[in-house]
């Protein structure tokens, strides 16, 4: 019915069962108008006539148009598509939206704008394309010498490409590739089921004939190279450049070096990274972080220490003169962190933690010692005049002191009545 308008003719044959149907009764609420007066159109327009009424106000509420109404647009489109289609047309003048509802619940309709693409030559719309493959994801186990320094690893897959015996097409010629007939080369079928008065159900299922492949191919003219099945097994070792500075979960993408099959844009390979732990360093950004347990003395006269950098390099590390170190306190070493990615002179801050181990106890000659050089104790504070003070030992902390505390206020609380006060017992006699 539409004359030449890609994609939007009508199905061949019309629909199987419609019209004359038992059951197939049109709603008494049907409204079979609404789509007319979207386009401004009779509902005897012709094909001409609708095209002219839908080019004229797609222009007018293009939503790329100044003043445009993309609502108002989704609405002329949609009409336009219904009314343009012999078939849908006939279901929506019998059984109004209702009706063509149902017959669409297979599948969805056609984009606003690639209508509109369809109609202008593209202005306004968006070209999809070919469709792309399937993008195939490897996982790359690398250490954290290897995002500061670089490498590259060699990473071997096997993919499928279009046979170039055949250029896809299975046979020895195009010629002798045979269309289906049961789905005009689709490889999908659609069926329409009535489900309930004035309910069409619209189906798509893989044609049993040619079990989705849309074409046969007899044995005898099958392509030598791929046997009929238009892509060959090919297997190339793609080369991973890891960039200095790059980072735990970053892509690393090889367009194009999947599995190629006729009619597709070949998938892409992307490989993502994941760094292993390191004994030494944690990476936080471009910085590193390690850190480092040193004795009282070190802490309280000064520390010096060396570390093994990534790129092989031994670093001493000391503290300032008559710097003392504070338990968990974090210094800083400039430039010694990660390379910045595309940066690699650009370094951030190795951060050292450090852990002061004390010692477990002193004798009565190493406390002196240490009194006439850090200066007496602090006394303790005197209580006010008139309380008594009491010894307390101090203790080491264990769990088992935390849960028999725990335990035993438990126990306290069982004892306690409703509001607060113990229970009273009854006397033993």
């Amino acid at each position: 019915m539409f004359g030449g308008f890609p994609g939007m003719g009508g199905m061949p044959g019309g629909m199987p069962g419609m019209g004359g149907m038992p059951g197939m009764r049109r709603g008494p609420a049907a409204d079979t108008t609404k789509l007319y007066k979207t386009l401004g159109v009779s509902k005897d327009a012709d094909p001409g006539q609708l095209k002219k009424a839908y080019r004229k106000l797609s222009l007018k509420y293009h939503p790329d148009k100044p003043g445009g109404d993309e609502e108002k647009f989704k609405e002329i489109t949609h009409a336009f598509e219904v009314l343009s289609d012999e078939e849908k047309r006939n279901i929506y003048d019998e059984y109004g939206e209702e009706g063509l509802s149902q017959h669409q619940s297979g599948g969805g309709g056609m984009d606003p704008t690639d209508v509109f693409a369809a109609m202008f030559g593209g202005g306004g719309g968006r070209s999809r394309g070919p469709r792309k493959g399937e993008d195939v994801v490897h996982r790359l186990n690398v250490s954290l010498n290897d995002l500061y320094n670089g490498r590259t690893s060699k990473l071997a897959i096997v993919r499928n490409r279009v046979c170039s015996g055949c250029n896809g097409c299975g046979a020895k010629d195009p010629k002798l590739v045979t269309t289906c007939r049961s789905c005009n080369g689709e490889g999908v079928k659609i069926h329409h089921m009535q489900i309930a008065p004035g309910m069409v159900q619209r189906v798509q299922a893989e044609c049993n004939v040619c079990g989705g492949v849309g074409s046969s191919i007899s044995p005898l003219d099958k392509c030598v190279k791929c046997n009929g099945d238009k892509v060959v097994k090919d297997r190339k070792v793609l080369e991973v450049h890891i960039a200095p500075g790059m980072q735990s979960g970053q892509k690393i993408t090889f367009t194009g070096e999947a599995n190629d099959n006729p009619g597709l844009v070949p998938g892409d390979v992307v490989v993502i990274l994941e760094q292993t732990e390191h004994p030494t360093f944690v990476r936080k950004g471009s910085n590193l972080i390690m850190v480092k347990e040193i004795s009282l003395v070190d802490a309280l006269c000064g520390v010096s220490f060396t570390v093994q950098q990534l790129d092989g390099r031994f670093l001493h590390i000391q503290s300032p003169p008559g710097a003392t170190i504070k338990p968990d306190s974090i210094k800083s070493v400039p430039n010694e962190g990660m390379p910045t990615w595309k940066r690699p002179y650009d370094k951030g801050y190795l951060f050292v933690r450090f852990k002061v181990n004390f010692p477990t106890n002193i004798n009565a000659r190493q406390a002196h010692a240490l009194v006439s050089v850090l200066g007496p104790r602090t006394p303790p504070d005197a209580p006010p005049d008139g309380f008594e003070v009491e010894e307390c030992p101090l203790l080491d902390f264990s769990e088992e002191h935390a849960r028999q505390t725990q335990n035993g206020g438990e126990a306290y609380d069982e004892d306690d009545g409703e509001d607060g006060r113990p229970r009273v017992q009854c006397a033993q006699q």
